[in-house]
């Protein structure tokens, strides 16, 4: 209604520079505005709805856990962010998890456990963290401190100090940035925002193998490529190599907000009663429907679908790359995949909401596909038809 839309803009703060559009119901990949007009969803929340709108396990679960307990704070235990907890824990690399609310959230936590563990196993003094250029780890001041996108900066010095920016992808680069005031290195396995950039193959093992010879932690943000997005649980698999901290959020509760912050035991240790804390982080209802999420996709069959239709998209892009002009590059893994033209995308985002499909662009010109990893080979097929007859006006 153009009633809401209204209202937004005169009571809601303008962070936002939001399409004219007021969805209203969601199911599988495909969302409703409030004129009954359909769409298939190709933005899934910005990487969000992993097992897309209206997943009834999901749906289940939060209904159940809301009529028995919503929230008592983390004075005290509740089951479901003990078997959330176990699931992560025994599913990846971490021995531990501490629970927040949002991506930025997690992010932060990181730093602060990276800082902590430094400074209880080297002193002060020893804090700083390398970050990528073209990398974005969240708005509060730390987190957009630690962004190499000078863009989302402008406005907000002076800045948290103790971040240092590479060019990712370059290992001698970062080898070079290490002095001894570094406590950690915070990388994103694959860069979201910054345009959907993926690492060399021996990026992220060069990486650690740094950590380890210059007693570093490694920070894997995977607030974006994590929860299955890649086609692995977590987007490092790939690549066969751990890190000593991982963020996690958006897809974690399938867009109810929940962030996390897993990390080895002996880091783990540095966060004591009192050092870190949050009101609302895994409460009862957010932790199940993770656990839920976190179960369908230990199953097995929704990281299957993600890596069979994942291959299938990009090299259908690639195909209508060749016949039509302006395409410079498709590049993805899994259901994150992007399509980067020699011209401004935002005019093609519009057009294609108005012919029934929602994708968005980052870094201007990089079209971004981040479905619901349940989305079919027909239902690419739909927007490649779409997508192919708007290109081809550009």
């Amino acid at each position: 209604m153009t009633d809401y839309i209204e209202k937004t803009s005169k009571y809601v703060m303008g962070t936002y520079s939001r399409f004219p559009l007021t969805l209203v119901k969601g199911q599988g990949s495909r969302v409703w505005d409030d004129q009954g007009k359909e769409y298939l969803d190709f933005v899934a929340g910005i990487a969000v709805c992993n097992l897309g709108h209206g997943h009834p396990a999901v749906t289940q679960v939060i209904a159940a856990q809301a009529d028995a307990l919503v929230h008592v704070s983390n004075l005290y235990y509740t089951g479901p962010m003990a078997i959330l907890a176990q699931g992560l824990v025994e599913n990846s690399f971490a021995d531990k998890v501490f629970f927040g609310n949002s991506g930025a959230e997690a992010n932060e936590g990181a730093i602060k456990l990276a800082r902590k563990y430094s400074y209880d196993h080297f002193g002060p003094g020893r804090h700083e963290i390398i970050c990528a250029q073209n990398s974005f780890h969240g708005r509060t001041l730390a987190t957009l401190s630690a962004t190499g996108q000078d863009k989302v900066k402008k406005g907000f010095d002076p800045l948290m100090p103790g971040f240092s920016f590479v060019p990712y992808n370059d290992l001698p680069a970062l080898a070079e940035a290490v002095t001894d005031r570094t406590c950690a290195v915070l990388l994103e396995p694959v860069l979201g925002e910054g345009g959907v950039i993926l690492p060399d193959r021996d990026y992220l093992k060069g990486a650690k193998s740094l950590c380890r010879t210059d007693k570093l932690l490694l920070i894997f943000d995977e607030v974006q490529v994590g929860m299955g997005r890649t086609g692995t649980l977590f987007a490092h698999q790939f690549d066969d190599v751990a890190p000593d901290i991982m963020t996690l959020a958006k897809a974690l509760a399938n867009g109810l907000p929940l962030g996390a912050v897993l990390a080895t035991e002996d880091v783990a240790a540095s966060f004591t009663p009192g050092a870190h804390a949050s009101t609302f982080g895994g409460g009862p209802v957010v932790a199940a429907a993770a656990g839920v999420v976190l179960k369908t996709l230990i199953d097995g069959r929704v990281l299957d679908n993600c890596r069979q239709v994942g291959e299938y998209f990009i090299n259908r892009l690639r195909s209508l790359g060749n016949k039509v002009n302006g395409v410079k590059d498709v590049r993805g893994r899994g259901l994150i995949i992007g399509m980067e033209l020699e011209y401004d995308g935002t005019e093609v985002v519009k057009e294609m909401m108005q012919r029934g499909f929602l994708i968005n662009c980052v870094q201007t010109n990089v079209l971004r596909f981040v479905p619901p990893l349940i989305v079919t080979e027909q239902e690419v097929d739909l927007l490649l038809a779409a997508l192919e007859e708007v290109l081809k006006t550009k």
